[in-house]
């Protein structure tokens, strides 16, 4: 061989090095869809908390494939179009390889069905909880970290059963989330001998909700209220001065202190609702806590901090067992990394987690908010809380598993 083929073979060769280097050094790149404005807005920076702590931990442990993961958030607005264009910049713009949000299922099921199904790019949802999610067709690039409303609808009917609430109002927010979580409720709460007075959707950001309240009052059924926070207050404070309703049950939605604090505890103490919640006395839970809590303070009492952090360790185990930042093949992983027959890792132990699928071996990733194992259709199962506001306060009475 002459020196100038010599030459332009080693030359070449690099040029082949330089490529393949350049392809394993490209990070991670996880987008967070979040509601930092808009109805649901009282959730933005707590679950974007919860991304924010994964990411860390990961990145302290080495990252993935020796890479720190990229953080890009984006802001949803709570509305569908929003969510819809910031998912679509995150993709294309930003190029993530993952999604982490939205957080309402009516933000969550649009982006699936025309950015993240279409694209290519797994999400996973912290908050969804919409029925509707199981079936869509979302060519198996839909997941969520929280468990159906078919679960919670029955977890909260039953708390309602044992409270002794023998009728009630039903007023949800017309979309996804609050149809089928009303529908879930009163299906089950009818099974129970529970008899559903009133039930209507309403449309967010109306001055005005009293014809609303006044359609689904009977003058003594308490009201189920399923919403976000920022029209519920509104809906509270014209139920309570109109005399339409005095006692109340909430959801997962309207679980912030927010509330409470805009309306006055004197005007809430005593109502009661239901939110998905992990067991605290566990290894995992107890690591988050103990995170969360150095890295901002005390764990507010909002639901989704967990799911979002369980979210991101998804991800960025499913791209070290498959070796790829692919969003295919980080899809095709994230079922892998909760094998019941593999070794249990968890928060905190991502660096563990990543030594073990080196040698070849199989995990079963452990959550903050419990086991993530991802069914056929991107379903998690989940324990719910039964909750209370007392003295201005929410407080967990009980953590529990509801039976369909």
């Amino acid at each position: 061989m002459s020196k100038q083929r010599a030459l332009i073979s080693l030359v070449g060769a690099a040029s082949v090095l330089a490529v393949a280097a350049a392809a394993q050094a490209e990070p991670l790149r996880v987008g967070a869809l979040m509601p930092m404005t808009g109805d649901l807005q009282a959730y933005g920076q707590s679950s974007r908390n919860g991304v924010e702590l994964a990411i860390a931990e990961i990145n302290a442990a080495g990252g993935v494939m020796g890479e720190s993961v990229v953080l890009e958030v984006s802001d949803t607005q709570t509305e569908p179009q929003a969510g819809v264009d910031a998912a679509q910049r995150l993709v294309s713009v930003q190029n993530v390889s993952a999604i982490v949000g939205a957080l309402s299922s009516g933000v969550t099921i649009p982006v699936a069905s025309s950015v993240s199904s279409v694209e290519g790019v797994p999400q996973i949802s912290n908050a969804s909880t919409s029925p509707v999610m199981t079936d869509l067709d979302d060519n198996d690039f839909l997941f969520r970290t929280t468990p159906s409303d078919a679960y919670q609808g029955v977890a909260l009917a039953s708390v309602a059963r044992e409270e002794g609430v023998e009728s009630a109002a039903i007023l949800y927010i017309n979309n996804d989330y609050g149809e089928g979580l009303a529908n879930a409720f009163a299906d089950a709460f009818e099974r129970a001998g529970g008899e559903v007075v009133g039930s209507a959707g309403y449309e967010p950001g109306l001055a005005s909700y009293r014809g609303d309240l006044s359609a689904v009052s009977d003058g003594s059924a308490p009201l189920l209220l399923i919403g976000y926070p920022e029209n519920g207050q509104t809906i509270l404070r014209q139920a309570l001065e109109g005399g339409y309703f005095s006692e109340f049950m909430f959801t997962d939605g309207m679980k912030s202190p927010q509330i409470v604090e805009n309306l006055g505890a004197q005007y809430l103490n005593g109502s009661f609702g239901t939110a998905a919640e992990a067991r605290d006395d566990t290894d995992a839970a107890q690591h988050f806590k103990t995170a969360y809590q150095g890295a901002y303070g005390e764990v507010p009492p909002v639901p989704y901090i967990d799911t979002a952090y369980d979210a991101v360790y998804s991800v960025a185990l499913a791209a070290a067992a498959g070796e790829s930042v692919d969003p295919v093949s980080i899809r095709d992983h994230l079922r892998a990394i909760n094998d019941p027959d593999g070794e249990v890792v968890g928060p905190g132990e991502f660096a563990k987690a990543v030594e073990l699928l080196e040698a070849g071996q199989t995990i079963n990733y452990e959550g903050a908010s419990g086991s993530v194992d991802f069914d056929a259709n991107g379903d998690v199962g989940g324990t719910f809380a039964d909750w209370q506001i007392q003295e201005g306060d929410y407080v967990t009475r009980r953590i529990f598993v509801p039976q369909l």
